[in-house]
């Protein structure tokens, strides 16, 4: 039963996956199981918010706001997360006939993506810096509820919505499932002690279980999108492929530009690891249901390489 247990644990992450893509199968190919559908879809609709919002705050009660600051390394983070957005938008605005426009704007809407709420988890587990990557984390959905209404009426035109109404838009997306658990996780800290001490010492690990539960449904919800989207298949595996050149070149530039200021983890982290339903939802408001497909498959490629990282961290340990 230890053994059990102690595989659960180490390949966490990678079974979550598997398991939401053999739910996402049954669903699928067995028929009986069809009536289910429209619950199943409810259930999961509103079950991985919730256990996301528990999840952040068992993780921001980790964090003392009296160390967020914001460093070099946020700032070069944050360029990119805008130019590499402008520098897609911009072109596609005085060309809008371009013939993978498409596949262009799945790329840019994987570049502009906030950071994922649980990137904190997974910082943790990797010995990261968490309070750094929360400050990362608020200023990049800061930017992207900026940058978003900005920038994607050049490329599609949208509702004719102003600026603070997308803007407000945006953050109503944002703020109950980050900044509320913040909130929440900061004032037991300072009218409860009691009960944040307990939190720190039987819930420490709870939030990465959490999230690797929640990401079966994740996985399956992704699944989904792809399965039953009407572009063609060649724009299909193209856009798959373009989340999947920005997820690696995200990472490796994060870890690059953290390696400069000794936050190698948090920062490679905060630019790869992305908030993917936020993305998918952009997607559908802004552009078109084919350009979801980058985000989609974003989500499988961010958490293989996020298994990949917690596998080797495991190793190490061994050694």
């Amino acid at each position: 039963m230890k053994k059990i247990i102690k595989f659960v644990k180490d390949w966490s992450l990678p079974l979550g996956i598997m398991t939401g893509i053999m739910v996402y199968a049954a669903f699928h190919f067995i028929s009986f199981l069809n009536p289910l559908k429209p619950a199943a879809s409810v259930v999961a609709d509103h079950l991985v918010p919730l256990l996301l919002f528990v999840m952040l705050f068992f993780t921001f009660c980790k964090v003392d706001p009296k160390e967020m600051k914001v460093s070099r390394w946020h700032l070069w983070l944050a360029a990119i997360q805008i130019v590499s957005c402008a520098a897609i938008a911009i072109p596609l605005h005085f060309f809008p006939d371009f013939s993978h426009a498409d596949i262009a704007e799945g790329a840019m809407v994987c570049l502009i993506c906030p950071t994922a709420t649980a990137a904190a988890v997974i910082t943790g587990k990797l010995g990261g810096n968490e309070t750094s990557l929360t400050t990362y984390t608020i200023l990049s959905n800061l930017i992207a509820a900026v940058v978003i209404p900005l920038f994607f009426p050049l490329v599609a035109g949208h509702s004719g919505a102003s600026f603070l109404a997308e803007f407000i838009m945006i953050l109503k997306k944002v703020f109950p499932l980050l900044i509320l658990p913040f909130l929440l996780a900061w004032a037991v800290r300072v009218f409860l002690p009691g009960l944040h001490a307990l939190i720190l010492k039987y819930c420490g690990s709870l939030a990465f279980y959490l999230w690797s539960f929640s990401l079966i449904m994740v996985i399956a919800q992704a699944l989904r999108s792809i399965v039953n989207s009407s572009a063609p298949a060649y724009v299909q595996w193209c856009l798959a492929i373009a989340g999947l050149l920005t997820c690696i070149l995200q990472f490796a530039a994060g870890k690059a530009i953290g390696g400069r200021y000794n936050d190698r983890i948090s920062a490679g982290q905060a630019l790869g690891q992305k908030n993917t339903v936020f993305a998918i939802w952009v997607s559908f408001t802004w552009l078109s249901p084919a350009v979801s497909i980058a985000p989609s498959s974003y989500i499988l490629w961010q958490n293989l390489i996020n298994s990949w990282q917690l596998w080797r961290k495991q190793k190490n340990r061994k050694i």
